[in-house]
């Protein structure tokens, strides 16, 4: 069964005013539009457009007779102009202890100061859909993180933060695990200043984009501790259709890019700045993985002895699992959804069929593809992004 799903985009302040509404071919609103969400998420359950009104949600129990039905990922449009918070996600173990321990305390799921709002883990895939997308992920390698502060100068506050990057203590190939909680603090509000006015004047060939990125949110978020924070992190730019998996505890912040994003169902989230939400410096200290390097991109990788053009992005975690499906005229594309799955057009204009059912996609439109033996046929012109839970 093929079933349009539809949704209104989420007014975050760091989306875009255009990029939605540009790949949905219509007029934009003027006002931010930062994320599309196509699942059953009780945050924003997308609807199901059979005539009834149903989310997502209500939808899926009222098929299973009742019974709660999760699913266990929820697909995004990520629309952004702005940085998101730099966060970090817990470990499943880490998620199930910081819920109960909340739970006991008596604070409210939907309490601002809440930072465990269920009892799940969080590893989330981006994949670009604009021809690049910018995100800090993960903390660089150490020692180039010694060659950016040194083009910083010699500024007290600048000394302090290369003193603290020094500490002994750390795991080989990593940062001490101290490093981004003391930056998060009021103890080191001087040092952060002294960062701030050293990256006017600082130059450097080998972390030109690092620094001109600096220097942008110091214009945005003059105050932001989060500001040095990002220095310690890869700069990633990827491609379109290049992708970023991110695990339990790595530390990131999208910065700018329209992306499509697959993730477990969940909204636990640790911030370390960009943002007026809770900041939860010691919580974040807790979940942080301080192990510093390279982050791999993930690339599409064809999928062998399928019907025409058919990639997988491959993740370790068996939440979800996200394809990429390409159509031609004269060469349509067959796959075979695992469980319940989302499909979601990027591109062109493209006609979904299984069995007698068929649907119509464009650009910035969603079906959902219930269970089924048959094989899902992509024809006409287009691109298409189908998530389903992992294997």
């Amino acid at each position: 069964m093929l079933l349009p799903l539809t949704n209104t985009p989420r007014p975050y302040a760091w989306g875009s005013t255009t990029l939605l509404a540009r790949l949905q071919g219509r007029e934009p609103t003027g006002r931010p539009e930062a994320e599309l969400w196509f699942g059953a998420h009780p945050g924003a359950p997308s609807t199901v457009a059979d005539g009834t009104g149903r989310t997502l949600d209500r939808w899926l129990a009222d098929q299973s007779r009742g019974e709660s039905v999760p699913l266990p990922y929820l697909l995004k449009l990520l629309a952004i102009a702005h940085p998101l918070s730099i966060q970090a996600h817990p470990s499943k173990e880490q998620a199930a202890a910081g819920f109960a321990r909340e739970e006991a305390a008596g604070i409210p799921r939907d309490a601002p100061e809440r930072s465990y709002r269920d009892d799940n883990h969080k590893p989330e895939l981006i994949v670009a859909v604009s021809e690049t997308f910018r995100a800090l992920v993960g903390l660089r390698e150490v020692a180039a993180t010694r060659r950016l502060l040194d083009a910083l100068g010699d500024a007290p506050g600048v000394r302090a933060v290369r003193d603290r990057l020094a500490e002994g203590g750390a795991a080989p190939g990593a940062l001490p695990r101290s490093l981004v909680p003391w930056l998060l603090s009021a103890a080191a509000a001087e040092a952060v200043a002294d960062v701030r006015r050293a990256l006017r004047d600082a130059r450097s060939d080998e972390f030109h984009r690092e620094l001109e990125l600096a220097r942008r949110l110091v214009e945005e978020l003059p105050a932001d501790p989060g500001i040095v924070v990002a220095l310690l992190m890869n700069l990633v730019v990827l491609e379109r259709g290049e992708g970023l998996f991110v695990p339990a505890g790595m530390l990131h912040a999208y910065v700018d890019g329209l992306g499509v994003e697959v993730m477990a169902a969940s909204d636990n989230v640790l911030r370390g700045g960009f943002t007026g939400k809770h900041v939860d410096v010691a919580e974040l200290g807790a979940v942080l993985d301080p192990a510093a390097g390279p982050v791999e991109i993930v690339r599409p990788v064809r999928r062998a002895g399928a019907v025409g053009d058919v990639a997988d992005y491959p993740v370790p975690v068996a939440d979800f699992a996200l394809a990429r499906v390409r159509a031609e005229f004269g060469a349509p594309a067959q796959l075979h959804p695992r469980g319940t799955a989302i499909a979601l057009a990027v591109a062109g204009e493209v006609t979904l069929a299984q069995g007698a059912s068929a649907e119509r996609l464009r650009p910035g439109r969603a079906l959902l593809v219930t269970s089924d033996d048959r094989p899902l046929r992509v024809s006409g012109a287009g691109e298409v992004f189908v998530a389903q839970p992992g294997g």
